[in-house]
């Protein structure tokens, strides 16, 4: 339970649920008017701490540099919006104890009982700075920007495979045959051939036959190894555009001087 005695430290600590997620930050704490210890916080949602939320402390506990609640993150985002007024009338409060034993309570332990309408404490914060995102720090205020961190995976885009098949095609191929044909060769009877020529009878029947011979193509087919196919990658470097929206915080001077968004 959180006491009386730390009041001033917990306004700008932040709030986290009961798994440790951050809800936002302490805005005021309300204590019971007739026992003075705390019974009621605001909690600062949103970007820049633009909403407000109650939680109710009866379970809360100090976690460090912060305060934990026994309740979802969500839980405390979605609770009745109340005025953040210097009190927290009877009905508000029944309103905010409904809401958390009943619909809101997701968490695991229920809220108290409200006995009496709480009243806004605040701290002493002059000579330090109050930063809505964070704890109460020094005269700083913390500016935060998003950048983008932009890396390459490995996917896998497509597949390559070599399949090999038969076809069939037609080739001409030219192809020098020889044959032999019949001549007749005559020569006149000389003192040479003249004994050849009277040699036998005067008169008679003879034959004379010559084989003659061709050439013709003869095919044949045989298979031999032409060359070797194989699959390999290559790395090609290129470059794409990413684009990305990024948000970064502005700090506005606001007062009586003159100044400009840093």
């Amino acid at each position: 339970m959180i006491s009386e005695n730390n009041i001033a430290g917990l306004v700008g600590a932040k709030v986290i649920d009961r798994d440790g997620d951050k809800i936002g930050s302490v805005g005021q704490i309300y204590v019971d008017p007739s026992t003075g210890r705390p019974n009621w916080a605001s909690v600062k949602t949103g970007l820049f701490g633009t909403s407000e939320s109650f939680v109710p402390l009866d379970d809360a506990v100090e976690d460090g540099d912060g305060l934990r609640v026994p309740f979802e993150k969500s839980v405390v985002k979605d609770a009745p919006r109340i005025e953040d007024d210097a009190e927290l009338s009877p009905q508000e409060e029944d309103q905010l104890y409904s809401y958390y034993r009943g619909g809101g309570t997701s968490a695991g332990t229920g809220a108290g009982t409200g006995t009496g309408a709480g009243t806004a404490q605040t701290a002493d914060t002059s000579g330090a700075g109050y930063d809505t995102s964070g704890p109460t720090t020094d005269d700083a205020m913390t500016r935060s920007e998003e950048r983008l961190d932009v890396g390459t995976e490995r996917v896998e885009t497509g597949r390559a495979r070599l399949r090999k098949y038969v076809v069939t095609e037609n080739q001409q191929v030219e192809v020098p045959v020889t044959r032999e044909e019949v001549r007749v060769e005559r020569e006149p009877i000389t003192d040479g051939n003249v004994g050849q020529a009277m040699d036998g009878p005067e008169l008679s029947e003879e034959e004379h036959e010559v084989v003659l011979h061709e050439e013709r193509p003869v095919v044949d087919k045989e298979t031999v190894p032409v060359e070797r196919v194989r699959l390999d990658s290559e790395t090609v470097t290129g470059t794409e555009t990413v684009n990305e929206d990024v948000r970064k915080e502005r700090i506005d001077v606001e007062g009586d001087g003159r100044g400009s968004a840093v």
